[in-house]
């Protein structure tokens, strides 16, 4: 693969570059890469290949692309609670479920208050053990990356699972297409994508920024960036808090503040990134049809 691989639009962005790295191909073979997450303990990555059907997992010794699990319900997003135990949102079963230890799977949320939510996309848990997702409509609009179906809801909110009650409530509700969604280090703001351009060039493609006040509680401070070209999906901050989102060119870097640093080239549209690795500096990056991976000079934000 020939190309530049960063495009520097800030000087603040060079510190992230390493010369000698290039953008590797791990994998290809896939309809829609998707939620990748990082098992540092096993040292291996689990992504989402979402028409197929199917979890992969990459072994990160010998480089060697698995069957994680299949069917996955249509598994998008992917992340780890704070036991390591893996949280994933089902477009097929329009379910957040969480894989134990010995393989079992828990039902965290398929309804809100008694009807079904449409196609949970992304998710994070939070210090508290809250569990946080959006949910749009991808995975009922056709059968292709789920089953098409009707809106129970009729909304395409933001949810937070309560650790405490398992209440779920609603913490936004004026997306048009909630999608990727990434917290601070002391989870005190709060990034979410809206990637309604999917499905009407005037539509947003944009990242919103919200501040914390209480569990649940948002207050919006309007948008941080708008994303050209392509939409933004998954997000991911690094230790200083610049704000890394999947694009339809590649991955894009914004400053706090909402400026463009920077930008990492992909030969194809991106759904979601993760840092990992043992240092937390290799980004893993999920386009289209291949799992990509690139070593930057930062590393991934340590939560509280």
């Amino acid at each position: 693969m020939e190309m530049h691989y960063f495009e520097a639009l800030d000087p603040r962005f060079s510190k992230f570059i390493i010369p000698v790295c290039q953008l590797e191909r791990l994998y290809s073979g896939t309809r829609w890469a998707e939620g990748p997450v990082y098992f540092a303990d096993g040292r291996f990555l689990v992504f989402s290949d979402i028409p197929n059907n199917r979890m992969l997992k990459w072994d990160e010794q010998s480089g060697h692309v698995d069957i994680f699990r299949y069917p996955s319900n249509f598994s998008n997003g992917n992340t780890r609670d704070r036991e390591g135990r893996l949280v994933s949102c089902e477009h097929g079963a329009r379910r957040v479920t969480r894989t134990e230890y010995d393989g079992r799977i828990t039902v965290l949320a398929d309804n809100y208050r008694g009807k079904r939510l449409n196609s949970p996309n992304d998710v994070v848990v939070t210090s508290d053990g809250a569990v946080w997702f959006t949910d749009p409509l991808y995975g009922i609009l056709t059968d292709y990356e789920g089953n098409k179906g009707e809106s129970e809801t009729g909304t395409r909110n933001v949810y937070r699972l309560d650790p405490a009650n398992d209440e779920l409530t609603v913490v936004v509700d004026d997306f048009d297409m909630p999608n990727g969604l990434a917290f601070s280090a002391d989870e005190k703001t709060l990034y979410i994508a809206d990637s309604g351009r999917s499905h009407g060039h005037d539509k947003p493609h944009h990242v919103r920024k919200f501040s914390v006040s209480g569990p649940g509680k948002l207050t919006s401070h309007g948008i941080l960036a708008e994303i050209d070209p392509g939409i933004p999906d998954g997000i991911r901050l690094d230790i200083d808090e610049n704000v890394w989102v999947a694009a339809g060119d590649g991955v894009h870097c914004y400053a706090p503040t909402g400026e463009l640093l920077g930008k990492i080239l992909v030969p194809e549209p991106v759904a979601n990134i993760c840092f990992g690795g043992p240092k937390l500096n290799r980004l893993f990056i999920a386009g289209s049809s291949s799992l990509y991976a690139i070593y930057l000079n930062t590393r991934a934000v340590r939560s509280k």
